[in-house]
């Protein structure tokens, strides 16, 4: 009874590891398998009911079925339909402690951890509900600010507007903020896309552990949330593997089928996770959110994985830039950033895709809530750095098929005025000019016949940046990533 008890409302089991082919899912037997479906449904219903509760509770007002004998009848229906559902926890309560598969399992959940190593090792065989995974290093809670030390409206983006004007986009652009435009700006936290990428993102987990050997962990955030990341160690197949790559993903990307792989196919260890309000993270990813997340990420990596920070690389590819960019930040002697695929600035993408009507609105949503300012923290880092740049990004360029307007180019003028302050202004305007043009038209222009002032801003800019001919979300090949970081040791 006690097994039964536990088994019903236990998380649902979706694999064991090698067990069976890659592409095998733990299969419910029974009574298990149907009482499962039953609940799913259930939820799912319950799900919809409180998206749309307004409109039943309105549609039921106007038919009337507020009168006594109409709340007698809905509550008949509601009573059977609870205790359909009663019956099916305690179906899939005896369908579960009836199979030994999933009975080893919860057994390698609930076991009482005596050694932690052992214990996680028998919970790796294993790929289950995320929300149940237990948090195995945490961060102490921080105090945060009070609603009153630092409010929604304590700053105003348009600060020239007259008072009524400002104090109206101020709220419209909380409001914006927190229904719609967060979600815009990270379209991986919609339960939706989830929802659509959810078998590759189960097949690039399995991927990830089976072929990899990849660990999971989940950590808890000094602000309580729990992030979800995966650990390949290298270092005892690999010279490289000595090197950890952390990889920072973009607005709609996941570690199971983001970047991580590129590093890990290069020989490197590598530390993926996931966005708060990605897949197995809880929250949002507002910019504290984010900051707290890869935080916990670091001093995982250097206190638990045993990483010092001079052996830590940061790649961020696309939005991902903004936080690998704040970790190099904060952690200045990390052996490199790399920015793939990165802009500057949210505000000019974000006014580019949105009408120009809604200019101070967006700029307010921007600056006040969701400032990803990425130029001002890579002028704040002085290590070694490498953006690379795609010669035909549909995502950051401004202007279709038009390099000059790529934001990268903005990136690194910002980096170059931050690094040598002592370039003239004749040789800055000249890099604002060459930084359009390709790898291979620079080089051609290095074969001429220049003075020293026309090829200094030449030689920073291959310095810095390298192109690679592709679109947006073409991944980035081992070979490349693993020549960048071999040219940053020699450069550096």
């Amino acid at each position: 009874m006690k097994l039964t008890w536990q088994c019903m409302f236990s998380p649902r089991l979706y694999k064991i590891y090698k067990d069976g082919p890659r592409d095998s899912l733990y299969q419910p037997e029974g009574i298990e398998k149907w009482s499962d479906k039953v609940i799913t449904m259930a939820n799912t219903i319950l799900n919809i009911g409180l998206y749309t509760s307004p409109f039943i509770c309105f549609y039921i007002y106007k038919r009337g079925f507020f009168s006594l004998d109409e709340t007698r009848t809905i509550i008949r229906y509601v009573g059977g339909l609870s205790c359909l559902i009663a019956l099916s926890y305690i179906l899939r309560g005896i369908g579960r402690a009836s199979n030994p598969k999933y009975v080893d399992f919860l057994k390698a959940l609930t076991s009482p951890v005596t050694d932690q190593k052992v214990y996680l090792d028998a919970l790796r065989k294993y790929d289950f509900d995320f929300q149940a995974w237990p948090a195995t290093y945490t961060l102490p809670p921080k105090k945060s600010s009070t609603w009153l030390e630092k409010h929604p409206f304590s700053s105003c983006a348009n600060g020239d507007l007259p008072l009524y004007k400002r104090m109206t986009v101020q709220v419209l652009a909380y409001i914006a903020t927190h229904t719609f435009a967060l979600r815009l700006i990270y379209p991986g936290s919609l339960g939706l896309v989830h929802n659509l990428l959810r078998s590759a993102l189960f097949q690039g987990r399995t991927q990830l552990v089976e072929v990899f050997d990849g660990q999971r962990t989940k950590l808890k955030t000094a602000d309580g949330n729990e992030i979800d990341t995966m650990f390949v160690d290298n270092r005892a197949q690999s010279p490289k593997g000595k090197i950890l790559v952390i990889c920072c993903e973009g607005n709609s990307g996941f570690y199971e089928i983001g970047i991580m792989t590129t590093p890990v196919k290069a020989g490197y260890s590598a530390l993926g996770w996931n966005h708060p309000g990605f897949a197995g993270s809880t929250g949002l990813p507002y910019p504290e959110q984010e900051h707290n997340a890869i935080d916990a990420v670091m001093r995982y990596a250097i206190n638990e994985l045993g990483f010092e920070p001079q052996q830590i690389v940061m790649y961020g590819w696309s939005i991902g830039g903004y936080v690998a960019t704040w970790a190099a930040v904060n952690y200045p002697e990390v052996k490199a950033l790399v920015l793939d695929a990165t802009f500057d600035d949210l505000l000019p993408l974000a006014q580019n895709q949105m009408p120009s009507s809604w200019s101070l609105l967006v700029k307010e949503v921007v600056r006040s809530h969701v400032d990803l300012n990425i130029k001002e923290l890579i002028a704040q880092y002085g290590g070694p750095v490498q953006l690379v740049r795609r010669t035909e990004d549909e995502i950051i360029c401004l202007r279709q098929g038009q390099l000059a307007s790529n934001r990268g180019n903005f990136l690194l003028t910002r980096l170059v005025e931050a690094r040598h302050p002592e370039l003239p202004a004749s040789a800055l305007e000249s890099l604002q000019k060459h930084v359009a043009l390709l790898d291979s038209q620079r080089a051609a222009m290095e074969r001429t016949e220049l003075d020293d002032n026309a090829k200094a801003p030449l030689k920073l800019i291959s310095k810095y940046m390298r192109d690679y001919r592709s679109s947006h979300c073409t991944p980035l090949p081992e070979d490349h990533f693993d020549a960048i970081l071999t040219n940053l040791t020699a450069k550096y």
